[in-house]
């Protein structure tokens, strides 16, 4: 680790952390100047050693998942078991591991793998499963739903969650409680709780994480709660993501960029079961003004086409469930070319196969008309001002039709705005400096100094193999006693050989990447200071000179 360090190894407090003053930012107006940036922030929810807890930790068995660099310098994320027995161990490591390599593997968290672990935490429970019908089940963190339809899964025992978490210090900071059931259901909070759904446990997980590491709001219609750098509320203030829009205002014009014309007539969420004798309909009224329109619902133990037929004012609009969903949630869109007239239509479910009833159940049914490809981009990658109605039908904004899991938990991807905003909110708690290696070498010419600069394994360093990893960079610039040294840039070995070696050395590093496009505080540069105060003589020995 670091040996001689010039900067004191005692903790300093700035802005909130708790960090080394090893782990500093060296500022552009003087690139000598070093500025302290703090190290690791403790746990965003429950900062290591906080105090006695009210209640004891459950026991854990602590099992790696992706590890990419020691706690200490990256953002943990921890799955926590809830309803697996100590005979259902095997599977919860085994569910804990595909989803954090779905969400990690090659798409979602990819680009930003590096700067984050993974890890299980397993607890027995007495029983398997997690509670219905608002009744938990004895499990260790008391996982249940408020009924039976598959939507929000709910803790009771948020004290022994955050007694776990705080257990395991810097290793944890953001809990996930892992339900051991097969079906949709979730919620995102101070702890995100998922369930191991083949089909939908890690769109739950990435669209709740996007909520808790990034700190964007929803895009989804009929919410509430839209902020972030993908939203905007008032367009007479600056948009938040202007560096990616696909037509900006020219330089020095004020002017607004369009807002694609769309309108939603309905959203309902019914969480209706269904059943054979009364089919579910609603109306709603169009102005008849738009091209185009979109019917978006989803439902529940509907396995095959035969089981229900879903109408648009008398016209079977011939749907098809997933594939191998079985019994799970899902959603889905019908797409329709053309103009609703105007006045009053009606949107009708119904449930055919009697055997279905008392678990068919329709969850959600909206319609939204848009208008032309020329008043409505709808091609993927068009970045511009997509109106989201909410709960109260007031309109915001977000960056992209469809692009974005934060719009359409379907889709694997974070827009642009969000993953610019995901690799600000990670490097606020990970310095792009692992570590300073001091020693000394034996080469033909005799012992030689060297410093080893370990840097996050980003750009040319990644270990996986990213598709646009040449989008990347690292520039390093080295200086001893405030000169710069020209010949070891973009090196990450420093070598000097002879009595030259003592002195105060500075690296100053900066990442680039076509991700992040604005960088106000500077989270994606680091610097270090390092001072060698020995020499190595003939026989490899460090000597004071």
């Amino acid at each position: 680790m670091f040996r001689h360090i010039a900067l004191a190894i005692a903790a300093a407090t700035i802005g909130g952390c708790q960090g080394l003053d090893f782990q500093t930012v060296l500022r552009d107006d003087h690139p000598y100047t070093i500025s302290p940036l703090p190290g690791k922030c403790p746990s965003k929810y429950f900062p290591a050693h906080a105090g006695t807890s009210v209640v004891p930790s459950p026991p854990l068995q602590i099992h790696p998942l992706i590890v990419s660099g020691p706690s200490s310098n990256r953002v943990d994320l921890v799955f926590f078991s809830d309803g697996y027995t100590d005979e259902e161990q095997d599977k919860f490591i085994e569910d804990a591991a595909r989803l954090a390599e779905d969400i990690s593997g090659n798409q979602t968290f990819s680009t930003v793998r590096p700067l984050m672990n993974f890890w299980a935490a397993f607890s027995a429970s007495k029983e398997s499963g997690i509670g219905v019908g608002g009744v938990p089940k004895d499990t260790t963190y008391g996982l249940y739903r408020d009924g039976t339809e598959l939507r929000g899964v709910y803790y009771d025992k948020p004290e022994v969650a955050g007694a776990a978490c705080s257990s395991m210090g810097e290793q944890c900071d953001y809990p996930i409680l892992l339900g051991n059931d097969p079906y949709y259901g979730g919620l995102g909070g101070q702890y995100t709780v998922i369930t191991s759904s083949l089909a939908n446990g890690p769109l739950v997980l990435r669209h709740e994480l996007g909520h808790s590491i990034i700190d964007v709001g929803e895009e989804y219609d009929g919410g509430f709660a839209y902020f972030g750098p993908n939203a905007a509320t008032d367009l007479s203030e600056p948009i938040p993501w202007t560096q990616w829009l696909s037509n900006p205002p020219k330089d020095g014009s004020t002017d607004t960029p369009r807002v694609e014309r769309a309108v939603m007539p309905l959203q309902e969420y019914a969480w209706t079961l269904l059943n054979t004798s009364t089919s579910w309909s609603t109306t709603f009224i169009s102005s008849g003004a738009y091209a185009r329109h979109l019917v978006r619902f989803s439902l529940s133990g509907l396995p095959e086409s035969k089981d229900l037929r879903v109408e648009l004012d008398g016209l079977d609009l011939e749907w098809a469930p997933k594939v191998d969903i079985g019994l799970d949630r899902w959603h889905y869109d019908i797409h329709l070319n053309q103009t609703l007239a105007g006045g009053q239509h009606e949107v009708k479910f119904t449930l055919i196969n009697a055997e279905r009833e008392g678990v068919a159940q329709l969850c959600s049914v909206e319609i939204i008309e848009f208008g032309d490809e020329t008043e409505f981009v709808s091609t993927p990658g068009h970045y511009g001002l997509y109106p989201t109605f909410s709960e109260k039908n007031e309109t915001s904004y977000r960056p992209t039709n469809e692009d974005c899991l934060m719009r359409i938990v379907t889709s694997p991807n974070f827009c642009k705005a969000c993953i610019e905003g995901l690799w600000l909110s990670l490097l606020k708690n990970v310095s792009l400096i692992d570590d300073i290696q001091e020693s000394c070498e034996e080469h033909s010419g005799g012992w030689v100094k060297t410093l080893d600069l370990k840097l996050v394994p980003l750009a040319q360093f990644r270990a996986d193999t990213m598709e646009n990893k040449n989008e990347e960079s690292y520039t390093i610039t080295w200086w001893k006693d405030q000169k710069i040294l020209p010949e070891f840039t973009n090196q990450t070995r420093l070598e000097i050989a002879g009595d030259d070696a003592v002195g105060t050395y500075a690296i100053g590093v900066k990442f680039a990447t076509q991700e992040v496009r604005i960088d106000k505080e500077k989270l994606l540069s680091a610097g270090a200071r390092y001072k060698v105060t020995r020499n190595c003589n003939a026989q490899g020995k460090e000597v004071h000179p």
